[in-house]
């Protein structure tokens, strides 16, 4: 009997092929926006650093050997000095009144354009345009076409029925600045709202109507709350828009009688008093202002998208 032996066989190797590890995928993924978001930083937030710094130091462009340290001093300033003091109050005013003014009158177009009829895609688009117009050239349009006390639309019209000629922007300063920002917010209003209409449960309504409901029942008690939030994103993004409004401003009034808001008095106190530190101080309140009202108005976004979400 004879013993046979097998020879030895050799192992062949095996490669194994590595994944590439879950940061590697993230870091690829990203990659083709890091050249926006390095630019997004520079334009965007090393000018705000930059701002945030000169702000805490006494720094007049026209001494500029004279710059020291100041610490919260420009903060102090701006918040104590009683003409930034108006001008922070003619900044809540101002928004206050144009976002709910415009609100209240978006809503009614916004209920309107709801409704089926002829010519609702000619009349949505008049109604759009305003917010379309370039802020200056709607500030002008109001100034010289509709304001102004010889050749003004308004006062033509009042001559016409016999009634007095007034100087519009000399006689209610801040109100003329204020009804041509709501003519041009408006329309942004109302398209948020009609979106929030367009998103309403029929089959609710019309069970309601069913039994009984009036319309106006029902727009109270289903419509209203319905668009809840959507009043809520309008007013906060209207919000961030309006605080920062310059071009009217400047446009009619030249922040005078009364009408100088934040954003005028941070020009005036750089380009015509050549207090950096001041309005650099004043600048950075405006933004960590509009940082916190966008930050209410990103959780109202968030919240109508997981309702959104929800429903389907």
């Amino acid at each position: 009997m004879t013993a046979t032996t097998t020879a030895p066989v050799a192992a062949t190797p095996v490669r194994t092929l590595r994944r590439p590890s879950s940061r590697l995928r993230a870091w690829a993924t990203r990659a083709p926006l890091l050249p926006a978001l390095i630019f997004m930083i520079a334009v965007t937030q090393l000018p705000f650093v930059a701002t945030l710094v000169i702000s805490f130091f006494d720094w007049n462009a026209l001494y500029p050997k004279a710059r020291h340290f100041t610490g919260l001093g420009n903060y102090s300033d701006v918040l104590t000095d009683a003409d930034l003091r108006h001008s922070v109050w003619t900044t809540i005013v101002l928004t206050v009144t144009v976002v709910l003014v415009s609100l209240v009158v978006g809503l009614g177009l916004a209920l309107l354009l709801d409704r089926r009829f002829r010519g609702r895609g000619i009349v949505r688009t008049l109604l759009i345009a305003p917010f379309l117009v370039v802020p200056v050239a709607a500030a002008l349009l109001w100034k010289h076409v509709l304001y102004n006390p010889e050749y003004g639309l308004l006062n033509g019209l009042l001559h016409i029925v016999g009634g007095p000629q007034p100087d519009w922007i000399s006689d209610t300063p801040l109100p003329a600045v204020e009804a041509s920002l709501v003519w041009q917010w408006t329309p942004f209003m109302m398209l948020i709202l009609l979106a929030g209409l367009q998103s309403r449960d029929h089959q609710q309504i019309e069970a309601a109507r069913v039994d009984g409901a009036s319309d106006w029942q029902i727009f109270r008690h289903l419509t209203l709350p319905h668009l809840r939030r959507y009043l809520e994103l309008g007013a906060l993004l209207g919000s961030i828009y309006i605080v920062q409004n310059f071009d009217a401003v400047f446009t009619l009034t030249s922040g005078g009688l009364g009408t100088a808001n934040l954003p005028y008095t941070v020009y005036q106190s750089f380009y015509q008093a050549h207090e950096n530190g001041l309005a650099s101080a004043a600048g950075v309140l405006v933004v960590i202002g509009s940082i916190i009202i966008a930050t209410f108005a990103l959780r109202v976004v968030s919240s109508l998208f997981r309702e959104e979400v929800s429903r389907a």
